[in-house]
């Protein structure tokens, strides 16, 4: 799949680690609106820097685009490159707003083209080793799950100077307009989602926790920097979501079941471990084993090694599913639809700041496929 990337900031930088792994993707061109970094870019990874936005569109050889631009540009940039004939691989969120984010889908089901969506950690092996482990009924009927995205207290690390190889700062200002829960949500949600279905509401609390971050966004101006989400499934599963920028580090996952516990250590991690802790009883109660039993990770590592054995996620991943689903004609496992409900839960979750409620969900996706090698 012939591809280009529109938006070269620190997001791409981490795209580009791994796209030399992946023959299924040939970058024919980048395009940015700053022509500085644009230039950076370029000159980092040897790669073509389209002259203008319409360029880019204009360029019949491009099967797909992949959309790393600002959250805020994902709706526009989509749309048009849907409208120029374009299949689109967009980071998270699919939009700001629910009702442009049905509105791509449509678009794209309009022209017989392609959307898919970040994240793509569900296509890794902790994520598939996990699901595989709960359809064989490692933990019988899974009744409650636990989930977090907290990150450290934000505000307080080094992230004017976080920088991408290519020299692209980390957007913190973004980030903290957007919200943790927009940003980071969605690598839980896509997991749930796959594993139990849809979801059928959602009651939340969002709220703003630190008042002075100190870095240049008034706080008329921030994202909640914390949120709690607890989400019915159709299937009958209930899950609490938790996110924040000020809570110390946490990506644990855990799913409670009849028999027994199944979690992830860090959902994050492409080598994560996976363990099952099964249910006993003893003298007339019910308790956890206290030894848990860490599960092979199934599939081979997606992930690249850097200096002293530290591994990196894949995030070609998504667009590399994306290719193959085209190419074999079938439904790719981060669909459109998928991605829709997920940008439905996290700003149903990110609106709570201003309107506390059981919101209805709305959108329906169709049931995914494992990876072929966890079957």
């Amino acid at each position: 799949m012939r591809i280009a990337i529109i938006g070269c900031g620190f997001v791409s930088d981490l795209y580009m680690e791994t796209l030399h792994r992946h023959p299924d993707l040939e970058l024919l061109g980048a395009w940015d609106t700053d022509p500085v970094r644009l230039a950076l870019f370029c000159r980092t990874y040897h790669v073509t820097a389209y002259p203008s936005f319409e360029a880019l569109l204009e360029d019949g050889k491009v099967d797909t685009v992949l959309n790393l631009t600002n959250p805020h540009s994902h709706y526009a940039v989509s749309r048009s490159c849907l409208e120029a004939g374009k299949h689109v691989y967009s980071e998270k969120p699919l939009a700001m707003d629910l009702d442009e984010a049905r509105h791509l889908v449509e678009l794209a089901q309009e022209r017989g083209l392609r959307l898919s969506g970040a994240p793509s950690r569900l296509l890794g092996r902790p994520a598939q080793t996990l699901w595989k482990s709960l359809r064989d009924g490692a933990i019988g009927v899974p009744h409650l799950v636990y989930a977090e995205m907290d990150d450290g207290l934000l505000h307080r690390m080094a992230v004017r100077r976080w920088r991408g190889r290519s020299g692209a700062p980390w957007p913190y200002e973004d980030e903290l307009r957007v919200g943790n829960t927009l940003e980071h949500a969605g690598y839980a949600l896509t997991w749930l989602a796959a594993m139990f279905g849809p979801a059928t509401s959602v009651s939340a609390f969002a709220g703003r926790c630190v008042k002075e971050k100190n870095l240049d966004v008034p706080l008329a101006e921030q994202a909640a920097d914390f949120s709690v989400a607890g989400i019915q499934f159709e299937c009958g599963v209930v899950a609490r979501l938790t996110c924040s920028i000020v809570a110390t580090h946490d990506h644990q996952l855990r799913i409670f079941g009849e028999d027994g516990i199944l979690s992830v250590d860090d959902m994050w991690k492409p080598d994560s471990a996976v363990r099952l802790r099964r249910r006993l009883s003893w003298r007339g109660r019910t308790t956890e084993s206290p030894f848990a039993r860490r599960q092979p990770l199934l599939g081979d590592a997606e992930a690249v090694r850097l200096a002293k054995g530290r591994r990196k996620v894949d995030f070609c991943l998504g667009p590399v599913e994306l290719a193959r689903a085209i190419a074999e004609q079938r439904p790719s496992r981060l669909a459109a639809e998928l991605s829709l409900h997920v940008t439905e839960i996290s700003l149903a979750i990110t609106h709570s700041l201003e309107h506390e409620a059981r919101v209805p969900i709305h959108s329906r996706f169709a049931p995914i496929d494992p990876m072929p090698w966890a079957r």
